[in-house]
């Protein structure tokens, strides 16, 4: 991946977080969040600390994370903190922020963020699937549970054979296998140190798949190669077919349950609110309600009928 050209999307994807520098002495004082406080940058007297790039990191949508981790894309990252900062200086000088259009922009934004909170932490409270539901469910629906014998694997995936010999060798000489997976593994997996998860035979392609379920729990393989490249294999667990337990598929019930039950927490809190409010709407006034000038210039014309000649 050419990090030089994901600078315009992670500067767009920085644009709409609302938190920014602190403008204080860069004294590496500490502030709350994952990291120390330790400034990474200054921009005209402001600071970007390590706290503030590990709050935009986790607010990155999940397929722009992977670029940040990198030497390469840390270094993007700062640089477009820094010409975040600076765009929001140059606005704050021409007095951009004061204008009435962000202010109310920004009193929408305030409105929008507090419902938001306000039905995170409603729905989040109520709306939990309990242990109770999600064990009646299991005895309902228990042959959906049904699995053929599976394995749980990780894997480091390499291009060249040479790269996975020497990671062979790191690996016999001690080194370990998850630490060595999300440095040098070229997949997905690799964040994870490798975690493939839990599969059954026909999940992966007939190469790997024979070998990894040729092993026995905690061996590793030598190297295998597919279509993919060069890999090595660590069975991580082994589970024989039949019903999978409760305790194993808890995770895929609550996926199964939670979003219904959340829509009905939802309707009841909307209900007792409205129940508790006088509300009234003006039929004939919403009746009257007319489009935005412009808003029919680029309607398309009906069928049948020619667009008008300009």
């Amino acid at each position: 991946m050419q990090f030089s050209k994901s600078a315009t999307v992670l500067l767009l994807a920085l644009c709409v977080a609302v938190t920014g520098c602190k403008k204080e002495a860069a004294t590496g004082a500490k502030q709350e969040g994952p990291g120390k406080g330790v400034v990474l940058a200054e921009v005209n007297g402001a600071t970007i600390t390590d706290n503030d790039f590990y709050k935009e990191q986790a607010a990155l949508p999940p397929y722009l994370k992977p670029m940040t981790e990198t030497p390469e894309g840390k270094k993007e990252m700062i640089d477009t903190m820094v010409v975040r900062e600076l765009i929001m200086q140059q606005a704050q000088k021409e007095g951009i922020d004061k204008s009435p259009d962000v202010a109310a922009r920004l009193e929408d934004l305030k409105k929008r963020v507090i419902v938001e909170a306000f039905l995170k932490k409603k729905v989040e409270e109520i709306g939990k699937v309990t242990d109770a539901e999600m064990q009646d469910y299991y005895n309902k629906n228990k042959d959906k549970f049904q699995t053929g014998a599976q394995i749980r694997a990780s894997h480091i995936l390499v291009k060249s054979e040479d790269q996975a010999k020497d990671i062979e060798k790191q690996l016999k000489a001690g080194a370990n296998f998850e630490d060595l997976a999300k440095k040098f593994s070229i997949d997905g997996a690799a964040q994870k140190g490798g975690d493939l998860g839990w599969f059954g035979k026909g999940s992966m392609i007939p190469d790997f798949e024979k070998v990894a379920f040729g092993m026995k729990e905690g061996q590793t393989s030598g190297i295998v190669k597919t279509q993919f490249g060069y890999h090595i294999i660590k069975v991580t667990g082994q589970r024989p077919a039949g019903a999978r337990s409760l305790e194993e598929v808890k995770d895929q019930i609550k996926a199964a349950l939670l979003p219904e039950k959340q829509q009905e927490t939802f309707k009841k809190l909307k209900d007792d609110l409205k129940k508790q409010a006088k509300i009234s709407v003006k039929e004939d006034a919403l009746k009257g309600l007319k489009a935005p000038e412009g808003a029919k210039e680029g309607a398309q014309p009906a069928a049948g009928q020619p667009a008008q000649a300009k």
